[in-house]
This record gives C-alpha cells, structure tokens and sequence, in this order.
C-alpha cells in the first residue's frame, strides 16, 4: 500500500506521477513533480535540454528506479508491478537501433512474440501500423537502407504493435531533419486524432503546439506549469510586437512612446524598426497602436514575434534560471 500522506492515484488516469523524484549522488535530476495525464490528452512534456524530461520518461517505462514519490499508470504503480502497468503502454525513448539486416516485417513479427501476440494478430497488426507509418512499400525492405527519419517512424509502429491505449515519445524529432521532422509531427497528430493518450517529451516549443493539446513546462528538474496549449497561449499576458515606422522616432517621440500603458520594454533594431515588450491581449495591443497613431508616429507595420505561449515559455525559462 502507498504511504498514507501520498494521495492515491486516480482511478483509471494513464498517468499519474506524485512527489517524483531523481538524485545522481549529489546532483538533483527531478525534484518533487507532482503530474497527472487524462485519457485521450496529448500532453507535451516541454523544457529545455537537461530539464529532467528523459528522466521522468525513463521512471514511468521503468529503465530506471525514482529515489523518492511514485509513478503509476492506469492506476498501477510501476515500480510494484511493472508488468502490468506497462501491457498498456507503447514507448519509443531516445533514438531507436534495430538489426539493420531485417525487414520491418521481421523487426515486428519478433516484438509481436516478446509481447506473446497471436501469430495471426502479429501479421495483421504488422501490415496496419506499417501503413499507419507509411512505411507499407518498405515492409520487404533491408532496414539498413532506411533514413533516420524512416527508423523513427518504424519505431513508433513498433511502439504500436500492440494496440496500446498510452503513448510515450522522447523527443520523437530529435536529429531529424526539417522533413522527417514534419513527417513525425504528421504523423502523431494523426494518432492523436485515433483518441489514444500521448505523453510527448519535446524541448521545441512550435513541435509541442502544432501536435499537444496540453503542455507541461519542466526546468531544473521542476514542473513551472501545466495547462492546455490554448489557454496557456490566450492568458501569458505578455507578447512581442514589432512595429516598422516610416521615419524612426525622435527622442521626444520615443519618450512618449514608452509612456504609452502595456509597453514594457523598447528595444531598437535599426531603420525605423523597434521590437516592443507589451503586457496584456488583443485589447491591449489595439490600444497601444490607437495610441502610437494619435501620438503622429506613422506605423508601416505592427506584427507580434513568435507566439504568446512562446514568450510564456521564454518568461518562465529565465525565471527558473535566475533562481
């Protein structure tokens, strides 16, 4: 039984991780991170390169054990009985190796009997999630004629041979190239829309929007924040604009400028062009342009930098690091 003082997890949530924690002998992977997945959520687990993001996955797949808290899947705690907390699970963790003189037929058909599949289950579920993968007209092939890209993509059919309801994705993009990476996005946003719960460590931000409908955002071992990707972009509060003007300002009109209400910060690019740190939404930024235009300033243009859940990202990074 948990201890007492430890919630237990919620019935039925394909992931629940409570106080979990990762020490290397001095050096504190994961703190305390407390993180629950619903079923059916696509959850981006975001942060920069030595967040605790591997650490975490590696806890929940159990290739390593936590010092301290518990993970449990589907309610089954993994370290107590990771047999049948992992039956559920599908998991693709760092870059994937294979036997390059087999074919993806054969790479599968010997999973599907470590997983002590059906042979007539194996041979259906091989040619379905090689199609599901695009990797159809290469089911035959020598996996050592394949690209980075195309391993990757028979990884993640591996992941689901077995038709499983969770999962789980280290940075699925990771030294890919500008197509493979888009393959992979293509690729998980259509199984995300087949309702199965998606657990995705990533350290690029546009990957995590385009393909989660949830963002975790981990730093130094901490969780900073967990939300959905659209709340989380409608409510950061703070966005960069830059604003083109067709002469630059002068020093009065700048000063006049910066007392405008929701500029933070001006920072001067050159030509007429200054990149504008404002507080607040949509109506805020009307506001300063109103505002920039009764001033007499002739704006050519006013565009935002990135997105709000970016500066978000970029706000909460720096004051982690600060601390």
């Amino acid at each position: 039984m948990p201890p007492a003082n430890r919630p237990p997890s919620p019935n039925g949530a394909p992931v629940h991780l409570a106080a979990l924690g990762k020490d290397y002998g001095r050096f504190t992977a994961l703190k305390a991170l407390d993180l629950t997945v619903q079923e059916g959520t696509s959850l981006g687990f975001l942060g920069p390169n030595g967040a605790g993001k591997s650490t975490t996955i590696k806890i929940m797949t159990r290739l390593i054990r936590p010092s301290r808290g518990q993970a449990t899947l589907f309610g089954l705690d993994v370290q107590r009985e990771p047999t049948r907390a992992l039956t559920r699970v599908g998991a693709v963790i760092e870059t994937p190796e294979f036997y390059g003189y087999l074919t993806p037929l054969e790479t599968l058909a010997y999973v599907g009997r470590l997983r002590r599949m059906a042979r007539k289950d194996i041979t259906a579920r091989s040619e379905a999630v090689l199609k599901e993968v695009r990797l159809g007209e290469w089911a035959g092939h020598r996996i050592q004629e394949f690209s980075k890209g195309m391993k990757q993509r028979l990884a993640i059919a591996q992941a689901l041979l077995h038709e499983p309801d969770l999962l789980v994705l280290d940075e699925p993009t990771s030294g890919l190239d500008p197509r493979g990476m888009a393959e992979i996005r293509d690729l998980i946003k259509s199984i995300k829309g087949k309702g199965r719960t998606i657990f995705m460590s990533s350290h690029l931000l546009g990957e995590v929007q385009e393909a989660c409908d949830e963002v975790a955002l981990l730093n130094h071992g901490e969780l900073l924040l967990q939300g959905s990707v659209r709340d989380l972009s409608r409510g950061s509060g703070r966005s960069t604009f830059q604003a083109t003007f067709l002469r630059p300002p002068t020093e009065t009109e700048l000063a006049a400028l910066s007392g405008i209400a929701g500029i933070d910060e001006i920072t001067p690019q050159g030509d007429g062009v200054f990149d504008l740190k404002i507080s607040g939404g949509e109506e805020a930024q009307a506001a300063i342009l109103e505002a920039m235009v009764r001033q007499g300033l002739r704006v050519t243009s006013f565009r935002p930098l990135g997105s709000p859940l970016e500066q978000l990202y970029l706000d909460r990074i720096k004051e982690s690091d600060r601390i």
